[in-house]
């Protein structure tokens, strides 16, 4: 049995343009991710941000260019990737335990294998308190915690995640972003955050991708070169600061 080299990258854009009619969206896109890596995407809106994201996933597609995830092209490769959204987007008369279970189901998963994965992530999100509650009983913290455990049944291999805390208050966002790095350590997917916030993308990211707009292209790529633990005390390290500053004047900069 052979094993894919450490070496291939798992998310690879070559000269990815994207048009909407006669409207330059993205243009001239080459980036690529490694197995692990968590890439932050920010720059002004209208940007691109999202449909990159959504590229990648295989949602939108090229007008020019190529771009390939784990060796495959992205409608093939969906089986390796999920997708988080801005809203939980959680089914109002399902409970917990059955809107995570959701994606096996859609899979055929077998009901006792659907029940233990789903549990297993709920326990991941800090959740299994919630189980039997139903998503109107749940804060908007608690609601993208469901979304995400149920995101992570699918085992994803590359995560993608659409400004997912952007209407969440700072604690709780905070929270969340400390959170989903404690599951990335454990997990090692590739992440793809898009974020309005510099705080945000520092705090998570090993690589920020900085877009311009009209037409988004790739601006500036910043390497984040902070310890792989991070926890509350990071967001008050000088080092931590800099690249906030560093990132922040990036955004406002681009044109």
């Amino acid at each position: 049995m052979t094993t894919k080299s450490n070496n291939i990258p798992m998310v690879q854009l070559t000269q990815a343009h994207k048009r909407f009619g006669e409207t330059t969206v993205l243009e001239d896109i080459n980036f690529q991710a490694s197995k692990g890596e968590f890439i932050s995407l920010v720059g002004p809106s209208g940007c691109g941000k999202s449909t990159l994201l959504k590229i990648i996933a295989g949602l939108h597609s090229l007008s020019e260019g190529e771009v390939v995830v784990d060796g495959m092209n992205p409608k093939n490769a969906r089986e390796e990737m999920a997708f988080i959204f801005q809203e939980a987007n959680l089914l109002p008369w399902k409970r917990v335990q059955q809107n995570t279970e959701l994606p096996l189901k859609l899979r055929g998963e077998s009901t006792v294998r659907r029940v233990e994965t789903a549990r297993k992530m709920l326990e991941l999100v800090n959740l299994s308190h919630a189980l039997d509650k139903f998503p109107w009983q749940l804060s908007g913290g608690m609601r993208m915690r469901v979304s995400i455990a149920r995101a992570l049944t699918l085992a994803p291999r590359v995560l993608l995640l659409d400004e997912p805390f952007g209407a969440l208050d700072e604690m709780t966002r905070d929270n969340l972003n400390e959170d989903l790095l404690r599951i990335h350590a454990r997990d090692q997917w590739t992440a793809f955050f898009v974020t309005h916030s510099a705080a945000e993308a520092v705090f998570l990211s090993n690589k920020v991708v900085v877009l311009s707009a009209n037409p988004g292209r790739i601006s500036q790529v910043i390497e984040i070169d902070l310890p792989k633990e991070r926890n509350a005390e990071l967001r008050e390290d000088p080092a931590y600061l800099n690249y906030v500053a560093k990132v922040s004047n990036a955004i406002r900069t681009v044109h």
